[in-house]
């Protein structure tokens, strides 16, 4: 894969990295259901052989679990990739979940991952959401302190207002913005992406297949059977009237993958790919050999003609 210029910062990334959301397993409040840590470590090798060199994980991720399976995954290789982590999503014992951004907060938080990872630095550290707002000054303040310790090479956010990233930008440069963005989810296209090209923010998104959604592989007998540690059965994209308009799409994106020997999937990551603010997806796997179905997004481009096909589908199920 060729890689990309990362915004404002010196790292050059693949167009789709691995996120780590599912690998964190069932056991909290936004799991995936049961996740095997083997198949787990498998995936995230399987997807840098295949030529990936980023990974985005988060604390909050089965709460700590996910990073300690990113760093027993990367142990050892002798080219590491680039390390992405969060951080305002805190839990206590009894693993209930809350925001925070004051300042122990924050630097807690990076030194925990820090020791998760088992790394000496966090290549990129991103508040996780902007919560709560009026601690958006003391959490940015405490994370470009913290960068200036050596601690996180680069600063970025995520699900950020355009108003959220001014104020920020006011204090330490942001140098990435993670925002969600998919055939289902367009809401930045009219003020956040061309926030982030003016200033030359580099965009990072996530699900863009929709959290399984549009990967071609999803039906109704498989929504159903959701277990019930698995958050997608709260979501209003698997439940009628959305499922159906969504499952229609999905053939859509199936149809036109196989004109190029590629998957629903690949299909959909390479839409948001399109876009000239987007520099890169993150895109999930649970095993080995989702990855081999997705790793060709990388590389895929769809022509006019093809996103055009998309945008009509669009216009005509709204």
């Amino acid at each position: 894969m060729k890689v990309r210029a990362f915004g404002n910062t010196d790292m050059q990334i693949t167009p789709i990295g691995f996120g780590s959301w599912a690998v964190g397993g069932g056991d909290w409040s936004f799991g995936w259901g049961l996740q095997d840590d083997k198949a787990s470590i498998e995936a995230i090798q399987r997807s840098l052989d295949l030529g990936m060199n980023w990974i985005d994980t988060a604390p909050v991720y089965g709460l700590g679990h996910s990073e300690e399976v990113v760093a027993e995954a990367i142990k050892g290789r002798s080219e590491k990739p680039y390390v992405f982590t969060k951080c305002s999503l805190v839990w206590d014992s009894q693993r209930n979940i809350t925001s925070s951004l004051s300042a122990a907060s924050v630097r807690r938080e990076v030194e925990d991952s820090l020791r998760r990872l088992n790394v000496d630095v966090i290549d990129l550290m991103q508040i996780h959401w902007p919560n709560p707002d009026p601690d958006i000054e003391e959490g940015w303040t405490t994370m470009a302190e913290l960068q200036a310790e050596g601690k996180i090479r680069y600063l970025g956010v995520s699900n950020f207002s355009v108003d959220q990233m001014r104020r920020a930008q006011a204090i330490a440069p942001i140098s990435s913005l993670q925002p969600p963005y998919s055939l289902l989810s367009r809401d930045i296209e009219e003020e956040i992406l061309p926030f982030c090209q003016e200033h030359n923010i580099g965009v990072i998104v996530y699900s863009p297949m929709a959290s399984g959604m549009l990967t071609g592989a999803m039906t109704r007998e498989r929504v159903a059977d959701f277990p019930e540690n698995d958050w997608r059965r709260n979501n209003p994209e698997f439940q009628e009237p959305r499922l159906s308009r969504n499952l229609a799409l999905a053939a859509l994106l199936s149809e036109l993958g196989e004109r190029h020997g590629r998957s629903a999937g690949e299909v959909a990551i390479a839409w948001t790919l399109r876009h000239p603010a987007v520099t890169a997806a993150i895109v999930g796997g649970r095993n080995g050999s989702q990855i081999a179905g997705i790793i060709g997004a990388g590389d895929f481009r769809l022509s006019g003609d093809e996103i055009g096909e998309i945008e009509e589908f669009v216009r005509s199920n709204p």
